[in-house]
């Protein structure tokens, strides 16, 4: 399973978009954080990121775990089932590191490594690439993941954490 690194997002007459920093991410996670989780909010999440999946046809899957548990899952036409084993594997970063899969990676590149290199876990069922964010609960800490995957990495992370913006409301 080979996942691209893709370029920054580009608009017609600008120069590429740079992807975000450790510390712009790190700022994302300290606001993205939950009051509560419950099996409702996970309904209302998942389908708040199918309706925006949706709007912009991305064939993409969807998935949010709690405490072990998968609570949310729906695969959009364009998915495959590698989607499923990326979600696995993203899902897995967020689990061990307490910080969305992106980050890791970032950190990592940071550090003038890689993930794959230094983490000493197998990237065949670790991957820190763009998509799964921490469920994170004031006072409780991290208890899940909401993970995106199908798009580039940073496309598959801005998704998510758009959604989370908005079912937050930050």
């Amino acid at each position: 399973m080979q996942h691209q690194q893709h370029p920054a997002r580009t608009t017609p007459g600008t120069a590429p978009e740079p992807p975000p920093s450790v510390e712009e991410l790190e700022a994302q996670e300290r606001r993205l954080v939950f009051r509560r989780f419950t099996h409702d909010d996970a309904w209302a999440l998942g389908s708040l990121l199918v309706g925006l999946a949706r709007e912009r046809r991305a064939p993409v899957a969807v998935d949010i775990h709690r405490a072990g548990q998968q609570l949310f899952h729906a695969a959009l036409p364009g998915s495959t089932p590698d989607n499923d084993a990326w979600i696995a594997r993203k899902r897995r970063v967020v689990e061990r590191y307490g910080a969305s899969s992106y980050l890791v990676g970032a950190r990592f590149r940071a550090k003038g490594t890689t993930f794959e290199d230094s983490s000493r876990l197998d990237p065949g069922t670790h991957a820190a690439h763009g998509g799964s964010f921490p469920v994170t609960v004031e006072d409780v800490g991290v208890i899940g993941a909401v993970t995106v995957s199908g798009l580039p990495q940073l496309q598959d992370h801005r998704l998510v954490v758009e959604a989370l913006e908005r079912f937050l409301e930050v």
